[in-house]
């Protein structure tokens, strides 16, 4: 089906209690089109990338900035460094509510990944149940239960949102509407998929009406970001997917407030009322399918860095305290001030019973190799990412 005549793709579904409820593309693909063609060109380059030689390490850092993000995103309190700690220790040596949130949304990750390239997976109720059961499992929660959909009570009322952001929103309260609304919504995107609606545009789509439903007590937006990014998975794109949480956490005013903007707008009876958290999504897979292209470059970089410096080493080109030096700036990653440089112990020992001029002909044999440059601030960088602002060479540092 031509993007033209998405909007035919409509569903509506009578509730009980909560009144009709309607599926709805909302966009005008016309006008979508050359979003969405920036976003395949920009997959295509970075899939013709030299991913294989870094995969390992890509994997590593997108998980971890991914699973930082999207649970900051829901109040997560962990750094990305600590965050990294607590992927990295074994479930049972698990201490805190913070640690848990990042284990639990790793285990929804490995779930994703593992569906996704599975043959013949569809999105179902199931899938999305067990989600929320892994990503709020061990939490504590006043009315949350793990893998059980929301029944509210006449006495608790859910809302969704603030003023800040467009306005608080009041998703459907009884269980047997929450449980008919989001067995329409796997529906629905089985109709979007039959009719070969693009994952790029199906996984925001499934994504926004989601929230609207907002099915469990706790954990929702977790849950709604895997879904999108398992989606996106099944479609064949890598890495992308989930490392998308963190253009949600950089940009999430507009993340947050685009949900109250396009469920106003479809009670308005507003045309293409998706429109613009579609082109949002489309954008923020346009940079981050740049960003890590950009990325893999650097790794790739880094690695070609490694091999030079040791071939130097072993031909005897540079000497131990050089091959140390930029060991150091390789391990950064990141241009450090020649101060730092030589304060840190590391340094001083490797110029413990050398004199002043030695210290200088290292560094400018270094500098004449360009295997590392100095910049005009003073700051040693690696030759894998020279400054814009090189210092001459001229006469050796002091």
């Amino acid at each position: 089906m031509a993007l033209a005549s998405i909007s035919d793709l409509r569903l509506r579904i009578e509730t009980d209690r909560f009144g009709p409820f309607v599926f709805q593309p909302g966009i005008m693909g016309a006008e979508i089109g050359m979003a969405l063609q920036r976003v395949e060109d920009a997959h295509e380059r970075f899939v013709a990338s030299p991913l294989s030689q870094v995969a390992n390490r890509l994997e590593q850092e997108v998980v971890v900035g991914s699973v930082f993000g999207t649970n900051t995103i829901e109040g997560g309190t962990l750094t990305e460094d600590e965050t990294a700690s607590a992927l990295a220790l074994d479930p049972a040596t698990v201490q805190g509510v913070e640690q848990q949130r990042a284990i639990n949304i790793k285990a929804a990750y490995d779930l994703s990944q593992t569906l996704a390239v599975t043959p013949g997976w569809t999105l179902n109720t199931s899938f999305i149940v067990e989600l929320h059961r892994l990503i709020t499992q061990k939490l504590p929660h006043p009315d949350n239960r793990p893998g059980q959909l929301r029944d509210n009570p006449k006495t608790r009322i859910t809302f969704v949102g603030d003023e800040a952001h467009g306005g608080r929103y009041k998703p459907p309260q009884y269980g047997r509407d929450i449980e008919r609304l989001l067995d329409a919504l796997v529906a629905w995107h089985g109709e979007l998929a039959t009719a070969g609606i693009p994952a790029t545009i199906r996984a925001p789509l499934v994504h926004l009406y989601y929230e609207q439903i907002h099915p469990f007590w706790d954990g929702n937006g977790r849950v709604g970001r895997v879904i999108e990014a398992t989606l996106l998975q099944a479609a064949g794109y890598r890495y992308a997917p989930f490392a998308l949480a963190r253009y949600y956490l950089t940009n999430i005013d507009a993340y947050f407030s685009l949900f109250n903007t396009c469920r106003k707008a479809a009670e308005k009876g507003q045309p293409a009322p998706n429109q613009a958290f579609i082109a949002f999504h489309l954008e923020g897979m346009r940079l981050t399918i740049n960003g890590l292209q950009d990325r893999v470059n650097r790794l790739v970089a880094m690695l070609l860095y490694e091999s030079n410096i040791r071939r130097a080493l072993d031909e005897k080109r540079i000497n131990a305290r050089q091959y140390t030096i930029l060991s150091q700036l390789l391990d950064r990653g990141r241009p450090l001030p020649l101060d730092e440089v030589r304060r840190a112990p590391w340094y001083t020992s490797l110029y413990l019973k050398r004199n002043d001029k030695t210290r200088s002909r290292d560094l400018h044999r270094l500098r004449e190799m360009e295997l590392a440059f100095l910049d005009t601030d003073n700051a040693l960088w690696p030759s894998f990412t020279p400054p814009k602002n090189i210092k001459p060479l001229g006469k050796k540092e002091s």
